[in-house]
């Protein structure tokens, strides 16, 4: 047995030997170009109270057709409260929870999943967590017309793929529409 180990031991030092000299023959590759992330769109005008109705309008009706029980919040590019709906029954949590994602993805011009990834993925990512109120939880989206922020809205109440999907669905309606 121990003739056995000691033969095995020499094999493996052996190709590690092989191995490390192989690799000292080839060139070192050249290191990935850096990619470059895109830009961050620029802050506009604030939503209007008759595009917030559209979205609101939007967003209660992806909810109302799945039977999820949510709170919407939509704050403005300046982070002011334009409308908030709070579905009959929806846990109390919500509606801190749903201006919460509406205010983190709205402050970091990105989804508010961008923060859970960075967070969940540890490493640098957990340094978001000595940031004080945040909400890095999947489901605030930023509204978009013409390329720039006019609001955000946060969606809180059923599991968090959820909330993003009504969310997105209200923000899709500028979107789609450019007014």
């Amino acid at each position: 047995m121990f003739r056995m180990l000691a033969f095995a031991c020499v094999l493996a030092g052996s190709c590690a030997l092989a191995a490390g000299a192989a690799s000292a023959q080839q060139t070192p590759a050249a290191p990935a170009p850096a990619a470059v992330p895109a830009p961050m769109p620029p802050y506009g005008p604030p939503i209007t109270l008759e595009q917030a109705k559209r979205v609101m309008a939007a967003a209660e009706l992806e909810a109302a057709k799945n039977s999820w029980q949510v709170a919407i919040t939509i704050l403005d590019s300046g982070g002011n409260l334009v409308m908030f709906h709070k579905v009959d029954n929806a846990q109390l949590s919500a509606i801190t929870t749903s201006e919460g994602k509406a205010r983190t993805a709205l402050d970091f011009k990105l989804p508010s999943k961008a923060l859970d990834d960075a967070i969940a993925a540890g490493g640098a990512g957990m340094r978001l967590l000595a940031l004080k109120d945040i909400t890095p939880l999947q489901g605030g989206v930023l509204v978009l017309l013409d390329g720039k922020i006019v609001a955000a809205i946060g969606v809180s109440g059923a599991l968090s793929a959820q909330d993003e999907q009504v969310a997105a669905a209200g923000a899709a309606v500028l979107a789609k529409s450019g007014m």
